[in-house]
């Protein structure tokens, strides 16, 4: 665990110098600096923006970034193909300009077209500029670069970009295009100069500048209109997160029941809304299941210390009594002694009950041993009829006998992979409800089969039954019928416990009907013995896990 470093060191003395060349005073208060602990985050101003705050700058700066490409792309197209359209009208009107610039002289330019340039460099030195004045007041001239005769045969007529200077020497906003030519003499035909014919870029240039604010203004428009509708996109397909913001809200508040509003599951926020729901449906089992254990938890504690209270104060009372002096005669002495016998061994039992119970929770492997319930069941009988000689208890058979068979030894055998020692408790708490809750004589039934693939044992007595109400309690830990809690019949409360206990460790289930013409019948199934049964291990944990059907 990681914790602050606290750092204590004395403070500057009050009037000491500035440089710190004051010693400090005792009396000087101490400054406790705590170091953050190593480790902890530190957001950026990136992060602690909102996601949908972000996602629509993302989206914005993207678009934005596109439609830039976009316009330097699309201006610098139409910029080549402007100047490919004045180059084309250079190389297709210059032989015509130069000769019309031939017939006009250096004082009369009138023979030369509108915005078209001439400068004519002689060979034996000298320029002869041609240009109408107002083209040069508009446009300026251009500066042509000195070539060389040899340098213009290589150009070939290629044209080329120059600045240009106003009448005045200073710089002129606009470009001409440029080609440079040879020319001839009209006398002999030989060559002796150099021609330039040029074009200004101003219809270029400000077709590109109109074209670069249309496109720039646009992009903004795009831009902004963007963003609200990416805000207003982004903000409906966040709705689904903030759902499960404000339900995760609620959840914490305590209210596990609330549940995110499922999405189409073909999309990320739908998957992820069922994968939470299921989640939290598991969450709120799990809940609802530890507050259920620790309610039958208390009322366990609550019970056992109530059943355990009743033999120990009558152990407590006979003890007080017998150490005042009030047992005078060897009679009283006697029975008060078999009084405290029958409360110690009714805490016995108890505690029996409650070891047996222990160590089925525990999960501890059973015993894996082939058991016959019929034998088990005809034992039952026997000790049955031991109990209460006067009872009619009969072992009968669940499914019909099959033709030609032999019914003199009873049912035929039904075998289950268990514990033996633990089935046989099954039965004994069974067959010692029959003999406790219904009246001597009363006759009953043990029977014995299979049905749809699982062994069957089957307990009925004739007696007075049970409510449906009070089935569906009967498996609990310390529940009674009776709700005086009468002792006088002996039980603990957890003999139909440990049953279904016992049921669940084996992989079975119990369960409670009433019988044909009044009486219960508790009835236990279990897994036949066969090939599932060697893979399939009971242990006594799943007891908890298998519920009592009734």
């Amino acid at each position: 665990m990681t914790v602050p470093v606290t750092v204590d060191e004395p403070a500057a003395p009050t009037g000491a110098p500035a440089g710190g060349g004051g010693a400090p005073t005792d009396d000087a208060p101490v400054v406790r600096r705590v170091a953050a602990p190593p480790g902890s985050p530190r957001w950026t101003w990136w992060a602690r923006i909102s996601l949908r705050t972000r996602l629509v700058a993302i989206v914005s700066a993207l678009l934005a970034v596109g439609l830039v490409v976009a316009a330097i792309a699309s201006t610098t197209l139409v910029q080549r193909y402007l100047v490919d359209q004045v180059d084309s009208e250079l190389l297709r009107n210059a032989d015509q300009v130069v000769l019309q610039s031939q017939q006009s002289t250096g004082k009369n330019q009138t023979a030369l077209p509108s915005e078209w340039y001439v400068e004519v460099d002689f060979l034996s030195g000298g320029t002869l500029p041609l240009e109408q004045s107002a083209t040069k007041d508009m446009y300026g001239v251009p500066v042509t670069p000195d070539l060389t005769l040899t340098e213009v045969k290589v150009r070939d007529r290629e044209p080329f970009t120059v600045d240009a200077k106003n009448v005045d020497g200073t710089d002129a906003s606009t470009q001409w295009r440029l080609i440079a030519a040879t020319g001839t003499s009209t006398t002999d035909g030989s060559l002796n100069s150099i021609v330039y014919v040029g074009l200004p870029l101003a219809d270029v240039s400000s077709t590109v500048h109109q074209l670069s604010k249309v496109l720039g203004l646009t992009a903004l428009a795009v831009i902004l209109l963007g963003a609200v509708l990416g805000w207003w996109l982004v903000r409906r397909e966040l709705r689904p997160l903030h759902a499960i913001e404000t339900t995760a809200a609620s959840i914490a508040a305590g209210d596990l029941t609330q549940r995110i509003p499922q999405e189409p599951p073909s999309t990320e926020v739908g998957s992820l809304t069922a994968s939470l729901n299921v989640m939290l449906a598991q969450i709120e089992a799990a809940f609802v299941a530890q507050e259920a254990s620790e309610a039958r938890m208390r009322r366990f504690v609550s019970d056992a210390s109530h059943e355990l209270r009743t033999p120990l104060a009558t152990i407590r009372g006979y003890g007080e009594l017998y150490r005042m002096g009030a047992l005078t005669s060897h009679d009283q002495v006697d029975d008060t002694m078999r009084r405290i016998e029958d409360s110690a061994n009714r805490m016995g039992t108890l505690v029996n009950d409650l070891l047996a119970l222990a160590r089925l929770d525990e999960g501890r492997p059973l015993r894996q041993d082939d058991v016959d319930l019929t034998v088990l069941a005809a034992d039952s009988v026997r000790d049955l009829v031991a109990l209460d000689p006067t009872r009619d208890v009969q072992l009968v058979s669940l499914n019909p006998p099959a033709p030609g068979a032999d019914t003199s030894d009873g049912p035929a055998p039904v075998v289950v992979v268990g514990d033996e020692e633990r089935l046989r408790q099954v039965l004994a708490n069974l067959v010692g409800n029959v003999a406790r809750h219904t009246a001597s004589g009363t006759p009953a039934q043990i029977a014995v089969g299979t049905s749809e693939g699982r062994a069957v044992l089957e307990v009925r007595d004739h007696g007075t039954g049970i409510t449906s109400e009070q089935s569906q309690h009967v498996f609990e830990r310390f529940y009674r019928a009776d709700s005086s809690r009468n002792r006088a019949s002996g039980g603990s409360g957890l003999g139909l416990a440990i049953v279904a206990a016992i049921a669940g460790a084996h992989h079975g289930r119990v369960g409670v009907v009433d019988t044909p013409g009044g009486g219960l019948t508790v009835r236990l199934e279990l897994p036949l013995a066969g090939p599932a049964a060697a893979t399939d291990v009971p242990t006594a944990d799943a007891a908890s896990a298998t519920p009592a059907a009734g």
